[in-house]
């Protein structure tokens, strides 16, 4: 522990300041964005974007490498990452009996793809980067993009928490009162699609899906609002990433699984206690 923080007010390891930084901007992003998802029970169309995600990766590693020289694996993973979200939100809306089968389909599909054009790409293109993550790589460039996203989603928030909050709980009744609730629905989805293709980089594509859930479920267990559960979300989230870092940094064991694994452990805890409580 002491060795940790030395490193961190030491100038030379500038990559764990940003590992910290990244940690917080983060937890914004969970913490607001898990809710709703935890919320609107939604979970599952979060993950399938999250694996799906490893195709547009796949695809840009192997352009990249063969025909366009350059071609960056956050473009790839962006543009697999919004068509999955709108084709899942289309079918969620238009098709309600066939969206399980249509998650699972994107999810497995995108996954294959992406290990598909790996194993085509020249070289060695090692897919557990991007699975898994490392927080210890994150760049300026990450660091101001995630700040950037804070920001819209935090204003997005303030500005539509009514109309949120009623298509969250009860979205018929928040329709016949005029409410976009397919619009929201929409934005939601996309804006958490671009989150997950930031959020990879942290805790990796695998594991981002436990983080838009387990922050929230800890959080869930007392909140009595949405926005009790937003706030308290992001101080979980804030809290497991930096306990996560400190504890891989001390076993020298992966940031972005031991982040998981403490969140893991938390709200199973949690969720013990409800249970014993009642």
């Amino acid at each position: 522990m002491h060795n940790f923080f030395e490193a961190l007010t030491n100038i030379n390891f500038p990559f764990l300041r940003n590992a910290v930084l990244a940690g917080f901007l983060s937890s914004v992003l969970f913490g607001i964005l898990g809710s709703v998802v935890t919320v609107r029970r939604i979970g599952s169309l979060a993950g399938a974007v999250s694996h799906a995600v490893l195709g547009g990766i796949g695809m840009a590693l192997y352009l990249s490498a063969t025909s366009v020289p350059g071609f960056p694996p956050i473009a790839g993973a962006l543009i697999f990452a919004v068509l999955s979200s709108v084709i899942i939100a289309f079918v969620s809306m238009k098709a309600k009996q066939r969206e399980d089968t249509v998650i699972s389909a994107i999810w497995v599909i995108g996954m294959s793809l992406g290990l598909l054009f790996m194993a085509k790409t020249p070289g060695y293109a090692d897919p557990s980067t991007w699975l898994f993550g490392n927080i210890l790589l994150i760049s300026d460039m990450d660091l101001i993009s995630l700040a950037a996203l804070d920001v819209i989603v935090l204003f997005l928030t303030w500005r539509y928490y009514a109309q949120i909050e009623a298509s969250s709980f009860d979205a018929e009744f928040a329709r016949t009162r005029g409410v976009p609730v397919d619009r929201i629905f929409f934005l939601l989805l996309g804006i958490t699609a671009i989150a997950i293709v930031l959020l990879q980089t942290f805790v990796g594509i695998v594991m981002v899906i436990a983080m838009l859930t387990l922050p929230s479920g800890c959080a869930g267990v007392f909140s009595r609002s949405l926005a009790g559960m937003m706030f308290s979300s992001c101080l979980f989230a804030a809290l497991f990433s930096v306990c996560g870092l400190v504890s891989g940094w001390f076993f020298d064991l992966p940031v972005g699984a031991m982040t998981v694994i403490i969140a893991g452990v938390v709200f199973l805890a949690f969720s013990a206690a409800k249970a014993i409580k009642k």
